[in-house]
């Protein structure tokens, strides 16, 4: 009986797959590390003199993230990166192609990270007390209620997460 050419090209295939899967697993994981690599990259613009500037970013540090700081243009950061001016805070930054505004905890950098919302990026306006960065001992434990919002292309900020401590 003579073989068809479904029946070779199936054998052929089916010889090909295991070399196929193993290259692709191969060449895949220098991608993937590079992909988390810049998952945590951040780059930060803030005062040089602020103290709260550089305990966030000791945080960010001590959650993983690859901290890269120039000590001006907030700002011009945060008009570049299209952040609302009443949104603004003592730092601007950027990470995965998003802005973050203020003291944001890593937690919920991570997430926008992960779920990669149509937005601008996160803000926690102003500079509250309990924030990271905002919790250093000179506040005594203090920790003030907040909410992390998301910065749509809108220009609307609804709640991304709420830190509402009794």
């Amino acid at each position: 009986m003579p073989i068809t050419s479904i029946e070779v090209f199936s054998r052929r295939s089916a010889l090909r797959l295991p070399l196929a899967i193993v290259g692709a697993a191969v060449l895949g994981q220098p991608l993937r590390a590079l992909a988390r690599s810049d998952k945590n990259q951040i780059t930060v613009w803030k005062d040089p003199n602020c103290g709260c500037c550089k305990d966030w970013i000791k945080h960010l540090e001590a959650s993983g993230f690859q901290v890269q700081v120039h000590d001006a243009g907030n700002t011009a950061a945060r008009t570049r990166l299209g952040v609302p001016e009443k949104l603004g805070s003592c730092h601007t930054a950027l990470v995965g192609g998003y802005a973050v505004e203020g003291h944001v905890p890593a937690r919920e950098i991570r997430r926008l990270l992960k779920e990669r919302p149509q937005a601008i990026g996160l803000a926690v306006p102003g500079m509250p007390v309990g924030t990271p960065g905002m919790d250093g001992p000179v506040y005594g434990g203090r920790k003030d209620p907040y909410d992390v919002l998301l910065i749509r292309r809108d220009g609307s900020a609804p709640v991304y997460q709420s830190y509402h401590r009794a």
